[in-house]
């Protein structure tokens, strides 16, 4: 150490002054070039969290059930109890059960009927088109949602 306090003094001041310098007015040119550094590592998290959440509800998004309408199933009633034939589907009210599109015939060979969706007049099931308005009924196998008849197991339903 050197004799002398004052040049001490004098050295650490400056060097305290340097230092609040370099605090107080920077270099902006470096700190400007340090910007990418900050924020794109800021950006690609938002990104990755943002992009993982929405992965995750498509992944884990509430889907219905679907199944095919299989085979033939029964004809709706009505008050009374008389069987209503459904229109523009195949039906056999002797066996009482509505068929699944471009069926023609039962199993027994009995020819089915289907009512116009247009003119409601009832035609033989073989024939394309209908004779009264001559629409042609061409009816694609549809799909059936099941939906189910009460609240999940274990809890009540969402109001």
């Amino acid at each position: 150490m050197s004799g002398d306090i004052g040049t001490t003094l004098t050295s650490a001041w400056t060097s305290i002054l340097d230092l609040v310098a370099k605090v107080v007015s920077p270099d902006w040119n470096a700190l400007i070039l340090l910007i990418p550094l900050v924020v794109a590592p800021l950006l690609l998290l938002y990104l990755a969290v943002s992009g993982g959440l929405w992965t995750r509800f498509w992944v884990a998004k509430p889907r219905p059930k679907v199944r095919w309408e299989e085979g033939a199933h029964p004809m709706e009633l009505d008050a009374g109890g008389a069987p209503v034939p459904p229109v523009g589907l195949p039906f056999s009210f002797r066996a009482g059960l509505v068929y699944p599109p471009d069926t023609v015939r039962t199993d027994d060979g009995e020819d089915l009927a289907v009512v116009c969706p247009m003119c409601g007049v009832e035609r033989a099931a073989q024939l394309p088109n209908c004779g009264n308005c001559g629409l042609v009924l061409t009816v694609r196998r549809g799909l059936a949602v099941a939906r189910p008849s009460g609240p999940p197991p274990g809890g009540a339903a969402i109001a």
